[in-house]
């Protein structure tokens, strides 16, 4: 590009969007990159403070920021995304469908690390919604060279750093357990909460038992419903380290492997995860998610619905972001809950 004072750039062709700001009225581009400039509009580059301004001299080497920014586009862009335009040398992606957003935080750092670009996005690990946007990139000048965007794409690899995860509703057991509950002690209040939990989802519940804490009868019920086909097998109660509490015990002895008895986050420390040797989960669910606002269970479930596996080394991620501060009023997920980098 070439650097000119505005009153000499008539026939002149911008290089990059002009932005108009009048605060409470508009943000917005009174000229597009590739405009060429006119006699009238020169008073309206001056009142935007262009005494000077930048117009296009070809170069093989460098790249305008609307070419690199697509660069940026094309190395995060997965399935079930689009693109939107250049404005003003961003390009954003938007979800085409409701999912789970996950995203390569790795490679993603190691492209922002490289200097003069940028890539933006909604945070890892939380379900979006069709119309949402997930990222933004740009370069910060308005042009740059070729060879620092091959270097990016290089870093990001050969897949895309953003994938939506669709999620997929199941038919899950629900096993009830407690004998306070089973001998009528106390009312069932786990139960309605988990129902309203999945319904969000889409998923139904297939089968439902109420149990002492027989941990023989709780693994009994666990094999029954996996048999008769549920996708998912969730088990309230008993999850503590009480003499009394079995459902860990009970949830080994099915034979599925055990991913984690326990989660750095609170509300939700006591939840155990397991998957039977056909991939559906087996969860024991710890008591708080009964009355506390938002759990570990809250980040766990949309991973289980996508699909995408519970492993011991996301849930030790958890720590960093994984308190809940229990507000008064809940605005999860746009608060820091489960938002650790």
């Amino acid at each position: 590009m070439k650097l000119m004072k505005t009153e000499d750039a008539v026939g002149q062709v911008l290089c990059h969007d002009i932005t108009q700001i009048i605060k409470g009225v508009t943000k917005d581009a009174v000229f597009r990159k590739g405009h060429i400039i006119r006699p009238e509009d020169i008073p309206v580059l001056l009142s935007v403070g262009k005494d000077n301004i930048y117009v296009w001299e070809h170069d093989e080497t460098m790249l305008h920021e609307d070419e690199a920014a697509d660069i940026l586009r094309q190395i995060c862009q997965g399935e079930h995304m689009h693109a939107t335009g250049p404005k003003e040398g961003k390009i954003e992606l938007v979800a085409d469908r409701d999912g789970l957003l996950l995203i390569d935080l790795e490679r993603l750092r190691a492209v922002n690390s490289l200097g003069e670009m940028m890539i933006a996005t909604r945070p890892s690990g939380f379900v979006v919604k069709k119309g949402d946007k997930l990222c933004g990139t740009r370069v910060i000048p308005l042009v740059i060279e070729k060879a620092k965007m091959e270097r990016a794409r290089r870093a990001a690899g050969g897949r895309p750093l953003l994938q939506l995860a669709p999620l997929k509703p199941k038919t899950y057991g629900l096993v009830t357990t407690g004998n306070e509950v089973f001998y009528g002690r106390i009312q069932d209040t786990f139960t309605p909460v988990i129902e309203a939990k999945l319904a969000e989802y889409g998923c139904r519940m297939a089968a439902h038992v109420v149990l002492d804490d027989d941990h023989q009868k709780i693994t009994a019920a666990i094999d029954r419903m996996l048999a008769d086909g549920c996708e998912m097998v969730l088990c309230t109660g008993g999850m503590s380290v009480d003499p009394d509490d079995k459902t860990p015990l009970a949830i080994k002895n099915t034979g599925a492997s055990v991913v984690s008895y326990g989660a750095p986050v609170l509300p939700g420390a006591m939840f155990l995860v397991a998957y039977t040797a056909d991939g559906r989960p087996v969860c024991g669910l710890p008591g708080c998610i009964m009355y506390a606002k938002r759990t570990v269970f809250d980040l766990a479930l949309p991973r289980l619905l996508a699909d995408v596996p519970v492993t011991t080394e996301w849930l030790a991620g958890l720590g960093n972001g994984g308190l809940c501060l229990n507000c008064a009023e809940c605005h999860f997920p746009n608060c820091s809950f489960g938002k650790g980098v």
